[in-house]
């Protein structure tokens, strides 16, 4: 799968991405992230990309001219690629997209930065991704989330594929959070490891960590219970 970010910012990545299972991906080549400066596109000696906005409100805000010139070279270059600005406006990024994402050959990830982009590059861009309801001074960590958590459900980038379906936010676990973990030892502090996830009975075992993952969920995420009780809420 490949993965291109535009950015004012270039010299960010790879960053957390070049360490782990996302970083063995991108030596392999399974994953590829290209990131291209937002100020190579621009056209007068001083790369300028944002200017004061209309409307004598406070605040600097990214070019049209630049955003289009790039995505639009970029759409040229790689064939399918799926655009998408990182915004707080945007739909919210969870599991479901990151899902939906891993399915796509190619995305172009856009940074917005300082107070934001001229709507006319929001248009020629289409959609937005947002993760999360907080404000951020740029797109870069946002992108590095997004393509975190959709490299490793591209097939062969997780060593053990069945893991995955064993995660919080996955069917096995209803969408909801997965259960309680242990490994040894047996006994820790006066704690010991439930009997059941000892005793090889691999259908309690099963019926264990649904229950424990429902009720974890119904106490710390009582808001996934309600999504999933709307029709299509959790597809």
């Amino acid at each position: 799968m490949r993965f291109d970010v535009l950015t004012v910012f270039p010299a960010v990545f790879p960053g957390p991405l070049g360490i782990g299972v996302v970083g063995r991906a991108l030596d392999s080549g399974s994953v590829e992230v290209h990131v291209h400066d937002l100020r190579e596109h621009t056209t007068d000696r001083h790369r300028q990309v944002d200017d004061m906005q209309f409307g004598g409100v406070g605040g600097m805000v990214l070019k049209p001219e630049p955003i289009v010139r790039a995505v639009r070279a970029l759409r040229a270059e790689v064939a399918g690629l799926r655009t998408i600005l990182l915004s707080p406006q945007g739909r919210v990024f969870n599991q479901d997209v990151a899902h939906e994402l891993s399915r796509e050959s190619a995305v172009l990830l856009v940074c917005g930065r300082y107070q934001g982009v001229d709507e006319r590059a929001r248009d020629e861009i289409g959609e937005e991704l947002s993760v999360g309801d907080y404000v951020l001074s740029g797109g870069e960590v946002g992108a590095m989330a997004v393509i975190e958590a959709t490299a490793r459900l591209v097939p062969g980038v997780v060593g053990s594929p069945e893991s995955l379906d064993q995660e919080t936010f996955s069917s096995t676990v209803g969408g909801g959070l997965e259960p309680p973990l242990y490994t040894r030892p047996a006994e820790f502090e006066g704690h010991e490891v439930p009997a059941v996830l000892r005793n090889g009975d691999h259908a309690a075992i099963t019926a264990w960590r649904r229950q424990q993952s429902e009720q974890s969920t119904r106490r710390r995420r009582p808001d996934l219970v309600r999504l999933r009780a709307v029709p299509g809420g959790n597809k």
